[in-house]
């Protein structure tokens, strides 16, 4: 298990997830720019989800167990868009990646003529 440090917050992922994470979260802060985290919470803490804002202000630490990881440019690209989205950086496990983000995802995202995807659902 890796662990992200942001402020005072300390997150558990599995390593290859926060090197997932890492790569997107570093894209995001070298442009200056500000977003949401979000997490579902292990059953062993309750359960339930969280999230955080993550600004370019405050240091961030990303402590891993193991590795190097093999980069899932799938998963990344859909944590990207995740992270473009107006609901933030959604972390979704690599199961869920399994296709390749599309252009009627962004523009579901954007809101052309549609409600915002709720990355939170489970359909």
């Amino acid at each position: 298990m890796g662990t992200l440090t942001y402020d005072r917050v300390r997150i558990q992922f599995e390593d290859r997830t926060l090197a997932h994470l890492q790569i997107v979260m570093i894209q995001k802060l070298r442009r200056g720019e500000s977003f949401l985290l979000s997490w579902c919470n292990t059953a062993e803490s309750g359960g339930g989800r969280s999230s955080t804002w993550i600004s370019p202000a405050a240091p961030i630490y990303f402590e891993f167990s193991g590795g190097p990881y093999s980069i899932n440019q799938v998963w990344l690209a859909q944590l990207t868009l995740s992270a473009n989205s107006i609901h933030g950086l959604v972390t979704i496990g690599e199961h869920k990646s399994s296709t390749p983000p599309t252009d009627q995802a962004t523009t579901r995202e954007s809101g052309a003529g549609q409600s915002p995807v709720n990355p939170w659902s489970h359909s």
